[in-house]
Parts: structure tokens; sequence; C-alpha cells
């Protein structure tokens, strides 16, 4: 996994108060002090950090941006309380350690779990370190967990109130549109054009399941043998539409010959991963679902995408997050291109 510590010169890392936290962690875990803090780059929302004590023992902290945040975002309780739920489950998550809410320990709610040992692909570069052979195991993995996530029994594991299960769809373009118009800077018609051909041709939803909402390669842990070890970024996990959120995967998925990529993150396209026409049809297989609206929640996906990286752009230009990556100042030509994408594919329908 990629990594910086994102130091300054008196050893402080941005976004936490280490005398604090280690006092905090000091309580539930047996550690030695004194704690390293790193900051885990590569992610465009909530801080992640690698925690390790004199002896090599390692957690992992996260923590909202440091400014600029939306009120309805980045809340920590929530995401903890997701992680803990699932902890007993087949869903391969992070083991919880404790959630803090006391802002006079950091400043802002923060969660801490174990760490597990894996890598996250972005790159074909990342890609290479599995073999082909890998790489197709891991791309059936990767529909396997989600179809498990997907399956999760809501009564058993208390997260039948995590959100409202019905029109989630609806839902999520009513709330996607507002975030869109109240982090941007400019003016892009084509955002409402796709907006309003998505609301005039909603998928009926016919089930109410756990969905991950932002369930792709990179927000997961992967070995060198293909398994996916877990599965991270539970942040704007709810009840939905399974359909929407498989949805969602493939409009991440990039295969040679896209022309575009969203995020820059191009480890798709190694040999061996399978295309989004593989994925889907496992899915349908794994799961018994109706898949035939696919192409409908591709486009969704990517006017969806377009709205969160419209964000996510004008959080680094404010300075949330503290380090900004290459493939942010790709980011509004790639907006422009996915909701072109969207408005293509709907048209087409």
């Amino acid at each position: 996994m990629t990594s910086s510590a994102h130091a300054a010169d008196d050893g402080t890392v941005a976004g936490i108060d280490a005398a604090p936290v280690t006092a905090w962690l000091a309580e539930r875990v047996e550690l030695s002090p004194p704690l390293s803090f790193e900051l885990i780059t590569g992610g465009h929302s909530n801080l992640t950090y690698w925690v390790a004590d004199s002896e090599g023992r390692r957690w992992v902290l996260r923590r909202p941006p440091l400014a600029h945040l939306l009120a309805s975002a980045h809340d920590m309780v929530r995401e903890h309380r997701i992680l803990a739920a699932l902890e007993p489950t087949p869903v391969p998550t992070p083991p919880v350690v404790g959630l803090c809410t006391d802002a006079d320990v950091n400043g802002a709610d923060f969660y801490v779990t174990g760490f597990v040992d894996g890598t996250v692909l972005r790159s074909v570069a990342d890609a290479e370190l599995l073999t082909p052979e890998a790489r197709g195991e891991l791309s059936r993995q990767l529909v396997e967990v989600q179809a498990t996530i997907h399956d999760t029994d809501l009564e058993t594991t208390g997260l039948d109130t995590l959100g409202r299960p019905n029109d989630y769809v609806a839902r999520q373009i009513h709330v996607w549109r507002r975030q869109f118009n109240a982090m941007t800077s400019r003016d892009l018609p084509i955002i409402e054009r796709v907006h309003d051909m998505l609301v005039a041709s909603i998928p009926p939803q016919t089930e109410a399941t756990l969905v991950h909402g932002d369930y792709r390669l990179d927000n997961c842990l992967s070995r060198h043998d293909g398994e996916l070890a877990a599965v991270l970024d539970w942040e704007i996990s709810t009840l939905g539409d399974p359909l929407a959120d498989f949805g969602f995967s493939l409009g991440y998925w990039v295969e040679p010959g896209d022309g575009f990529n969203p995020l820059g993150h191009d480890a798709t396209t190694a040999e061996g991963f399978w295309t989004r026409e593989q994925l889907a049809n496992e899915y349908a297989a794994l799961t018994g679902r109706d898949v035939s609206a696919m192409q409908w929640f591709f486009a969704f996906a990517s006017w969806r995408l377009a709205c969160i990286l419209e964000g996510v752009h004008a959080r680094y230009v404010g300075g949330a997050i503290p380090d900004i990556p290459p493939e942010v100042h790709e980011f509004p030509d790639g907006i422009v291109a996915l909701a072109e994408r969207a408005e293509s594919v709907l048209a087409d329908l």
C-alpha cells in the first residue's frame, strides 16, 4: 500500500494529536509508546492513518477531513457501527478496536481498527504483483464478496435501521445532485440533463439490502494469491437497491479501450481481470438477480461518480485533504467525460 508520512519538521502529522490519541489507545490495547502515525495516501475523503508502536504492533486510525466538510458526510460513529456489526459475518472487514467521540482527544471523532495485511491495487504496476490467474480469482472474489454484503442478515446484525430502504435510487439522485450544486463552482448543464433523464426512467426497486455504496477494487485489501482480505471505506454504506450498488462497482471498473479513466486508476486493465460483462454475469449467477437493467445502473453510476468527484476536487482545492494526488488535476475533464458517458448510454436504451 502506497503511503507517505506527511510529517512536519517537528514530527507531527496533520490530523493527529499524538499524546492524547496514544493515551486513548493505551486504554484499549497493549502498546509500547511512542506511537508513529503515517497518513495513507490514495483516499479522496476521510483520512486514514497507519499507527505503529515501538515494538512494531500496527493499527489503523480513521478520521474526517481537516476542513471543507459536508454536513451529511464523514460520520465516524456510523462507519464504526457498520464495521462492528459486520465483524461476526462472512464479510471480510478489519477488526474494530474502538470509537472516540470526545473532541478533546483529537479534535474530531475517530475510530481505530486492527491492521489487515494486504495491498490496495490502483495501477497496472500494482496489479502486476499478482499473476493473471490471481487477477481472475480476485475478480471472482470481488463479485462474491459484494453478493455476500447484499446477503447480510439485517436484523441479526442490527443494521435494519441503518437507513431508509425504499426509493434508494431516487434519493441517491436527489442527494448527489444537491451535493454537486453545494460544491461546484462551474456551470455544467450536462449534469442537469442527465439528472432529468435518470429521474424519468428509474427502474422499479424490488428489494432492499445492505449496500456498500463505494465498492471498488481500491477500497479493498488484496493478497498476491487473489484473496480479498478486507473491504474498507464504509462511510456511505446504507440500505438500498443491490442492483444500483453493483452498478456503482461497474462504473468504477476500467477496461482497456474505455478511452478515459475517471479516477486515474488503471489496475483493472491488466491481463486477467474480468470485463464488466463477466462481472455482471457472475453476479447474476451467484444471486439470481435480474441484471437486464444494468446498463441503466451503469449510466446512473457514471453520473453519480461525476457528482462525487466534483466534490472531491473541491475538497482538495479547499485544503481539506493535505496532499493532492496527481490524478485530481484530471478530475474536471473526467467529470465531464463521465456525464457524457451516462448521457450516451441512456440515449441508447
